[in-house]
Parts: structure tokens; C-alpha cells; sequence
């Protein structure tokens, strides 16, 4: 049988550029090749977007040909510069590993739909109301979920530091990792935490501290069949949880340790798997996603936040926790890949 035809999209101009390169490089080592013929196309940090041999260290050297997405469904690919002329290529499927601003907001998704090509993850919806944690939160609460309290502040917007009962964290409202987010222990610190955040968002979201364990649960799937990964803890030694701000993350984190499967109750460990799957569902979630949650100590478990297109780097917490429940990288690319083939149309 021919091989698919798959373009795997990478970089990004998001603050998570390198980490969706590193993403890139772990599927790729991943991939099959006897079933999948790999295109990639890597976008630099200015949005620049080329067609390299790979998401290896020089892909955006001179050898890489300008390359672009096509919207126009006849030609069901990607448009590719050469000599002054451009050339076709025909995808059957794209994987847009991008974390992140315009690749997990469902603005990459806008534009494969345009194209028609078949994709891998959420659609326009899911990834633009996951992406903004304040939205996430409305809609989980309207489904019975538990979330932290929380309040929003806009570019133009101030906030009375005494209505707030501390600690509270601030964080971009529509961003991703850990980039802007800070603990603020006491009012006079809150302005400048608003500042940090405002950085990466205009919107900036302030949130009460969860006392609790933090923990997460992968999930794959189109509703109603989903498939729940293993459940991790987030061990602190100090501080908190910065995920993927770390110098050298490959070596683990300066302080904490993510625990797979986790050391908690397994009554514990089903509702986390259950709420995770509820909260999939309530956002409209598809293909993958994985869900961040607190566990308090009299069992509750509440939302912290959705990430549509998580971190598939070597480190990362969702391979990790598929490869716990006995799914390899590689067959969880296949599933996507085969959800996204034969799932109901977008």
C-alpha cells in the first residue's frame, strides 16, 4: 500500500517555538515510515514557513524551500516554491505540532480547514475556548465541574488587590507552559505580576491558590470512546510548577518530579480519569488532549487548565503517560492519525 502522506508542521512564532521543535523531533524518531511518507514544514519565529529534510538543528539553513499551506482545497496541499515556480505537493493529512499562540488557538486549525486536508487534534472551537483558561472555566462550571475561583482583568483594566484573598496566581489568560504566570503572596506584589502576564496576553487571568496535589490525565480519542493515560503527580520540592522553563528540561527539573503512575488512592485515581474524560467532552475536545487538575486532600478534584496540543518532547508528561498505560509514542500516532482519517467531519 502507498504510504500516507503526512505534513508535520513545527516551530512557530509562540514563546513555546523551541519546545514544539523539540516536540517535532521526538515524533519524527517516532513516526513509522513504512506507513507515513513525512513532509516538514517548519515555521521560524519571524512566521516564515519552509520545507526542510527535518526538525533537526539547521532546518532553517538555505537547503529548506519556501513552503505554504494551501486554502485552496483543489489543490489539497502544500504550495512549494522553486526557481520562481511553485510546485505541489499533496498531503493526506497534516500533524500541526505547534503549542501554543497561533498553532493550539485554532488558528492553524482555521487554516487547515480552509484547505480541507484532514488533521490531527481539536478544531477551531475546542482549541480557541481551551486555550483561553477563563472561557474553560465558564464552560467546565456550566457542566458541574470544579475550577478555581477567579477573576479577569483586560488591557485597560485595573484590579483592587484588597477584594483577593492570597495567595493567588496571575497568569496570561491565553497562553501557554508556564511563560508570565507568578504566585503573588500579597497585594503590593499583584501590579507587577499583572504586568508580567501582560507580556505575553492582554488578557490576564488572576485565580485563587488550590491547595492540593497537582495531576494530570492524557487523553485520546472522539467522543464517546476515549482512552485515558495513566494519571501523573506533579512532586514540588520548592516553589511551583514552571513547566517547561527550565534551562536543561531534559534533565529534569530544578524542582519538581512528575510521578508516573501516581502515588495516589485508586479510587483517586478513577475520578481524576473520569474528570478528565468530563472535561474533554464538556470542551469539545478531539484527537488528544491533556488535562491539568488539582486533587485536594478531601478527595475533590478540580480543572487547572486544557492543553490541546501537549508537549510530545522525550520529557514531556502525555507520551509518558500513554507509555504508562502500554501505549508507545508510536502507536499513539497511529490512533491520531486514524481518528483524524475516519472521525465524523469538523
Amino acid at each position: 500500500m502507498a504510504r500516507l502522506k503526512v505534513g508535520i508542521i513545527f516551530g512557530g512564532c509562540s514563546e513555546e517555538h523551541s519546545v514544539s521543535v523539540k516536540s517535532a523531533k521526538e515524533v519524527a524518531r517516532n513516526l513509522d515510515i513504512e506507513k507515513y511518507e513525512p513532509f516538514y514544514i517548519g515555521i521560524t519565529k519571524s512566521g516564515a514557513w519552509k520545507l526542510c529534510d527535518g526538525p533537526d538543528a539547521d532546518w532553517e539553513n538555505d537547503r529548506c524551500r519556501p513552503a505554504v499551506l494551501s486554502p485552496d482545497r483543489s489543490v489539497h496541499g502544500l504550495l512549494v516554491l522553486e526557481e520562481g515556480k511553485y510546485e505541489t505537493i499533496s498531503l493526506d493529512i497534516v500533524f500541526p505540532v505547534l503549542h501554543g499562540k497561533l498553532g493550539e488557538d485554532g488558528a492553524m486549525q482555521g487554516l487547515l480547514e480552509l484547505s480541507g486536508i484532514p488533521y490531527i487534534g481539536c478544531d477551531i472551537q475546542s482549541s480557541a475556548l481551551c486555550m483561553d483558561k477563563s472561557l474553560a472555566y465558564i464552560v467546565a462550571r456550566s457542566a458541574g465541574i470544579a475550577t478555581p475561583n477567579f477573576w479577569t482583568v483586560t488591557a485597560d483594566e485595573n484590579i483592587d488587590g484588597e477584594e483577593l484573598t492570597y495567595p493567588v496566581f496571575v497568569k496570561p489568560a491565553r497562553s501557554g507552559s508556564s511563560f508570565g504566570v507568578s504566585k503573588v503572596s500579597r497585594k503590593e506584589e499583584l501590579l507587577s505580576a499583572v504586568e508580567t502576564a501582560r507580556q505575553y496576553d492582554s488578557k490576564v487571568l488572576i485565580e485563587e491558590a488550590v491547595v492540593g496535589s497537582e495531576i494530570g490525565c492524557a487523553i485520546l480519542g472522539n467522543d464517546p470512546d476515549l482512552v485515558a493515560g495513566e494519571v501523573d503527580r506533579i512532586s514540588l520540592s520548592h516553589g511551583f510548577f514552571r513547566i517547561h522553563q527550565e534551562n536543561e528540561p531534559e534533565s529534569g527539573s530544578e524542582n519538581s518530579t512528575a510521578i508516573v503512575p501516581a502515588d495516589i488512592p485508586a479510587e483517586s485515581r478513577s475520578l481524576v480519569q473520569e474528570t478528565a474524560k468530563a472535561v474533554y467532552r464538556a470542551l469539545g475536545c478531539r484527537g488528544l488532549s491533556r488535562v491539568d487538575m488539582f486533587l485536594k486532600d478531601d478527595g475533590e478534584v478540580v480543572l487547572n487548565e486544557v492543553n490541546t496540543l501537549p508537549g510530545m518532547t522525550s520529557y514531556s508528561r502525555y507520551p509518558r503517560m500513554m507509555e504508562a498505560a502500554e501505549l508507545p509514542l508510536t502507536e499513539v500516532i497511529d490512533r491520531m492519525v486514524s481518528l483524524a482519517l475516519t472521525g465524523k467531519n469538523r
